[in-house]
């Protein structure tokens, strides 16, 4: 049994886990739920010896993790997955471990086959898959053949074979008399798996009771009925007598009524008495998920949003089409790119329009020419020439020098002026030309 008596871990003026008590019993597997940055890997390193408490005190099996004698073969741990050097072979990994706590080798062949690593047992670890490294982890955890055992994320990296090897393997592990501890946010594996729940939110205890408890207190159920689709009347007699029977009935969107404050058997009655007949009558439940987002929605440090500002539903950008809606399935956000300043559109970067191809810059489809290929790329207009003394951007260009004394009758003294100046400039360039050569 795991039991934290007024665990407190602060670093610095953070407090990472505050007056934290619970107790994780033996033969049920025990789920530890919390947002990110509540606390959770904290607490299982405190539990393990790796962090010290600033208060409180946290034992197992009634001694504190460093002082049970050959931890190994009392306590098995996976919280880091990627704790394995990734030259040694897997097989080396787990004898290493082995030799250090006096375990016999032969276990390390059995941890190899309940984890389904024997055909990779001589590889080396840094070629593992994600899957691969976790069950390493998980063999390493068994060991010792421990009676207390913590896991945070085992599921992470699995294939949906693995995910349901290792739910059977925390029941089967929990139905032996064990104590599990197992950290997750797959809250649909969490419903599956887990018989009790302990819920931290920001450093403090939320919730320690069983899961089926757990939902009851933060999810309200609620009744499905359906009436014939032909008797409308009938559905809204029903309505009203329910209200006024202190129940809340909302339409669904398939035609259905959600009632709520009423049980079953009232709603039966009530339906009986005002003589409709009921096609559907069910009892629903809130999911785990519901009810966790529902304890831990004020105690989320990092919230997420998705309005224009997130940049999850961007704005067309000036120019561009909007996306087109294809038949049969959902639309992704497509915008083509605004085009760089002052240069022409691209006509490649449109949107797919009808006929296939990709719209040209006049809006019309291009489709493949004869003999394959696209056809040729949209004419760009000829950039107006330059008025005269107008400087094109990266051009450079001499002015001519006016010879002093040149009136109206001066235009050949300016363009001799104009040659000399680039005569001049010319010799120059190539004085320093012949300098930098020697």
């Amino acid at each position: 049994m795991i039991e934290a008596v007024g665990l407190t871990k602060r670093y610095g003026d953070k407090t990472a886990v505050h007056n934290l008590s619970f107790r994780v019993r033996p033969g049920a597997v025990t789920g530890f739920l919390g947002p990110n940055g509540s606390g959770k890997s904290t607490t299982m390193r405190m539990i393990l010896g790796l962090d010290n408490p600033t208060a409180g005190s946290v034992t197992i099996s009634g001694y504190p993790y460093r002082q049970l004698p050959n931890a190994a073969r009392h306590v098995g741990a996976l919280l880091d997955a990627k704790a394995v050097h990734g030259g040694r072979h897997a097989r080396n990994h787990l004898l290493c471990l082995a030799q250090l706590s006096g375990i016999p080798a032969r276990r390390v062949d059995e941890v190899l086959g309940v984890v389904g690593l024997q055909a990779v047992a001589r590889k080396r670890s840094k070629g593992f898959s994600l899957g691969m490294g976790q069950r390493l982890g998980i063999a390493a955890a068994l060991l010792g053949d421990p009676q207390v055992l913590l896991f945070d994320e085992p599921v992470n990296g699995l294939d949906p074979e693995g995910i349901l090897w290792v739910r059977n393997l925390m029941k089967a592990l929990a139905a032996e008399g064990r104590t599990v501890f197992v950290s997750s946010h797959l809250m649909s594996e969490m419903a599956l798996t887990a018989d009790h729940l302990v819920v931290i939110g920001r450093g403090q205890l939320l919730a320690d009771m069983s899961v089926r408890d757990f939902i009851e207190a933060n999810s309200a159920g609620f009744a499905r009925i359906r009436t014939p689709d032909t008797e409308p009347h009938l559905r809204e007699k029903l309505t009203s007598a329910l209200t006024e029977a202190g129940g809340h009935v909302l339409p669904e969107s398939d035609g259905a009524l959600r009632v709520t404050g009423l049980p079953l058997p009232r709603i039966s009655d009530i339906a009986h008495d005002t003589d409709v007949r009921l096609w559907e009558l069910s009892p629903h439940q809130a999911s785990l998920e519901e009810a966790y987002m529902r304890m831990t929605q004020s105690a989320v440090d990092y919230r997420s949003t998705t309005d224009q500002k997130s940049g999850l539903q961007q704005p067309l950008p000036p120019g561009a089409l909007p996306p087109m809606a294809v038949a049969g399935q959902g639309q992704p956000g497509w915008y083509a790119p605004p085009p760089p300043q002052g240069a022409p559109p691209n006509p490649y970067a449109q949107p797919p329009v009808p006929g296939g191809g990709f719209g040209a810059a006049s809006g019309q489809a291009q489709v493949p020419a004869p003999g394959g290929g696209f056809g040729p790329a949209p004419v760009v207009p000829a950039a107006e020439p330059a008025a005269v003394g107008e400087k094109e951007p990266g051009t450079l260009v001499i002015s001519p020098v006016k010879a002093e004394g040149a009136g109206a009758e001066g235009a050949p003294a300016e363009k001799e002026a104009g040659a000399e100046a680039v005569v001049a400039a010319a010799a120059e360039t190539k004085t320093h030309d012949s300098e930098d050569a020697r």
